[in-house]
């Protein structure tokens, strides 16, 4: 792949920062969007305002877009999912507006989640099934048709539906690895559950191998998961790394507790679940680094 010139929002979250790593390391040049005032290869945007000098964004080949409020970070009141779903309408539609004015249209990669599949139950799913029901779902999905100035202007837009991310360094696995090392680790629930996790490289590397991903031979498009294949229950996750920490795993957190502690959230990340294959990220010829969760699970927590 040639050098690109490559802008990206999020780009001091768990998944941003490593892109960013990443494609400078790999002798791309990033542009990081940020609230403040912009320093040195950095753009001055203002999702809440949906403010984007799009003249910033000149000569820019990929935007990737992962900026958004944090699902997991609290009950959802009515002002908690307010504040999730406006931050990511908001801020994908600045962004898809700011692109859609330039000249040089750039492939805007706009991030999703899994969560746009709603609970699957025992059903496998892929990037042709259906949206789900529920909040998550209802997010995804509006998520994604914050996007829409951007196709109808021409501009090739991918959303990767991205799964639980492993990483050593944060994020979901730092907070479930700990009742584990204390003895109490196990299923949520029933552990029936879609578990669609994904490690940190494979993260990554699919984000990369997005920008010049081509189908049929035409340059992908649209939604692509970004999962491990293999679509794991969440009981099959618990006894992984619980073998990985040689800690016990039959310690389950009831469904009732986690409805009590945690209310709508804990139902909707927690007990709902989605079984889900990767096929048009695999069809387009990207070879997972880590597709199997015990190894995955050993790399990231260096066990």
């Amino acid at each position: 792949m040639n050098s690109l010139r490559v802008a990206v929002t999020g780009a001091s979250g768990l998944i941003g920062t490593q892109l960013c790593a990443f494609l400078t390391t790999g002798g791309h040049r990033v542009d990081r969007l940020v609230r403040r005032d912009a320093g040195p290869g950095e753009i001055q945007w203002d999702p809440a305002r949906r403010t984007l000098d799009a003249r910033a964004l000149e000569g820019v080949d990929v935007v990737v877009h992962l900026a958004g409020e944090n699902v997991a970070g609290g009950r959802w009141t009515a002002a908690r999912k307010s504040e999730v779903m406006k931050s990511r309408v908001d801020g994908t539609h600045t962004i898809a507006s700011a692109v859609a004015q330039l000249d040089q249209k750039p492939l805007l990669i706009s991030a999703s989640a899994v969560g746009y599949y709603g609970h699957t139950g025992d059903v496998v799913v892929d990037e042709a099934s259906p949206n789900g029901t529920g909040f998550l779902a209802e997010v995804c999905k509006a998520w994604e048709s914050a996007a829409d100035p951007a196709r109808a202007a021409g501009v090739r837009v991918v959303h990767p539906r991205i799964g639980v991310v492993l990483s050593g360094k944060g994020g979901a696995l730092a907070q479930m690895k700990t009742p584990f090392l204390f003895g109490a680790g196990g299923p949520i629930g029933d552990g029936r559950q879609g578990f669609p996790w994904i490690a940190m490289d494979d993260t990554i590397g699919a984000l990369h191998h997005l920008m010049g991903a081509r189908i049929d031979g035409a340059g992908i498009e649209g939604p692509v998961n970004l999962v491990a294949p293999g679509a794991t229950r969440q009981g099959e996750f618990a006894k992984a790394l619980g073998h990985v920490l040689g800690r016990p795993s039959f310690m389950p957190l009831p469904g009732f507790a986690v409805r009590t502690i945690f209310g709508e959230m804990g139902q909707g990340i927690l007990l709902d679940g989605q079984r889900v294959e990767p096929k048009r990220l695999l069809a387009s010829g990207y070879t997972f680094a880590r597709p199997e969760l015990e190894a995955a699970l050993r790399f990231e927590l260096g066990r």
